[in-house]
């Protein structure tokens, strides 16, 4: 009993140890991003002089199946406030359903209007979305790329925001913008997405970008110099973060991310549970290929040890899923060695003490969702509910999302798999009768309603017990496997 006892608090402390320091990384971020809003160092919009040079821009595309968004893609970029002779637009189209004629007819109509628009098809999907671009990249005419996914709306000001940013230095790569949402008040669902992303878009970018550490293109929204690109070995497949990879391989080769949250590009969010685990899957994993690929390469780089701290716990941060899945799994045997055994109080001691990782992630969320609010009592009333279930539904997610990260750390490949984009912008819309929508249920979701219960009765130790330290803990863990678990039934049966 002894030693199972030391391998639960070895395993529970440990993996709570590297939430804390991960935390702590967030938490010098919030710093950074704070001292810079004080300073005024965040840039802004770009300003285009009457002698500017406008430079030949690319926007590139990538579209596979995307049948209820695709034209209003089509004709926000179409729509661009660009020189005509200095913008080409191309829909690299890897679709083998109807989405073919939609964008064939919409490319029809705006070369009708003089914009060049192109519609590029492959004989096949070879690299998925990594592979598309890099197709369009072999015979694009622009100096800059701008690249788009088919859930985004950009605004016709966009490239003049943007690409004049690129003359403050010439070893700036990439321009990356902030999303925004035309859905977010869809849901309890797309709110608590909002709210993790603009944190991320606010606080995690910008810290990142003004503390001089490296940082990632967003995979859309953001403007490529095409040299970049290229310089750095083009776009790869061989990890479902195509985005993050060449990010990293650019900033190794010395090339430079300008982020500015100013410019804003609206985009729709995912509204049904199966298509947040889709997007959580792909988003984890491809984040743990990418740090078996580049982390090593980090480390031998000549960086200083900020950034490597950084970038390395950048490229770790899907693994704090599996840190949590330790936790909460050994949480409920924790309660009872906590008090039905002697002998382990300093190590117990400490554990608690490393949960103050939780606190420093709830600074690191207010920092972000307290931006573009007034009023400290009125924020923090919609703070307090909305964190409270974007934490329960981030540790019901956990699962799902460690399997992923496992994958990805032990190699094993798998397809790139799109997010189901279904044209919800308002609370009548609905995406009943999608034809992209997933209506099998993985088995993993009986897991997550299992769990749900294996919590509820850590709540019900705590009272039989009489020890309350880990009820907060469980109480999250119960509800957000219990809400993760009911949506992905509910939206499934609904579809």
């Amino acid at each position: 009993m002894y030693w199972l006892e030391l391998l639960v608090l070895t395993l529970y402390t440990g993996a709570l140890s590297f939430i804390f320091v991960y935390s702590l990384s967030q938490l010098n971020l919030v710093y950074i991003y704070r001292k810079a809003k004080k300073n005024k160092t965040i840039p802004t919009a770009a300003d285009i002089t009457k002698d500017y040079e406008y430079p030949h821009v690319t926007v590139q595309l990538p579209v596979y199946n995307e049948l209820y968004v695709v034209e209003r893609l089509i004709d926000a970029t179409a729509q661009f406030d660009w020189p005509k002779d200095k913008l080409e637009i191309q829909v690299l189209d890897d679709s083998n359903d109807e989405t073919v004629e939609l964008i064939a007819a919409r490319v029809a109509d705006w070369q009708a209007k003089g914009v060049d628009v192109q519609h590029i098809r492959r004989t096949d999907r070879k690299g998925f979305k990594a592979g598309a671009l890099q197709y369009g990249l072999s015979i694009a005419k622009g100096e800059f790329v701008a690249i788009f996914d088919a859930d985004f709306v950009p605004e016709p000001d966009f490239l003049k925001n943007s690409v004049p940013h690129f003359n403050q230095g010439e070893k700036i790569g990439v321009v990356q913008t902030r999303w925004g949402h035309i859905n977010e008040k869809y849901s309890m669902l797309t709110k608590l997405q909002a709210f993790g992303l603009n944190t991320h878009f606010f606080v995690e970018q910008n810290g990142r970008s003004q503390g001089g550490h490296f940082l990632n293109f967003n995979g859309t929204a953001g403007v490529w110099r095409k040299a970049c690109i290229e310089d750095a070995g083009g776009w790869k497949a061989d990890t479902l973060t195509e985005d993050l990879d060449l990010s990293y391989r650019a900033q190794l080769n010395g090339w430079k991310i300008f982020y500015t949250p100013d410019i804003v590009a609206p985009a729709e969010l995912p509204a049904a549970m199966g298509a947040i685990k889709s997007q959580q899957y792909r988003w984890t994993k491809g984040a743990a290929e990418t740090s078996k690929k580049l982390l090593p390469k980090v480390l031998k780089a000549k960086l200083p040890l900020g950034t490597k701290f950084h970038a390395t716990f950048h490229l770790l941060n899907s693994a704090v899923f599996i840190c949590i899945v330790v936790t909460a799994f050994l949480s409920v045997p924790v309660l009872f060695i906590r008090n039905l055994s002697s002998g382990w109080h300093t190590l117990m001691d400490i554990s608690m003490i490393f949960l103050m990782g939780y606190v420093f992630l709830i600074i690191f969320y207010w920092n972000g969702f307290k931006e573009k609010r007034e009023g400290f009592w009125k924020t923090a009333k919609d703070f307090v509910p909305q964190m409270f279930m974007l934490l329960s539904v981030f540790l019901g997610l956990s699962v799902h999302n460690a399997v992923a990260v496992f994958e990805g750390l032990i190699g094993k490949k798998s397809p790139f798999i799109r997010t189901p984009k279904f044209n919800i912008t308002d609370k009548k819309d609905t995406w009943k009768g999608n034809i992209y929508f997933k209506k099998k249920i993985n088995p993993l979701t009986a897991l997550e309603g299992f769990l749900s219960l294996y919590f509820l009765v850590g709540l019900g130790l705590a009272f039989y017990f009489n020890d309350f330290a880990l009820l907060p803990f469980h109480l999250l863990l119960s509800l957000g496997f219990l809400l993760v678990f009911y949506y992905t039934v509910q939206h499934t049966r609904n579809a």
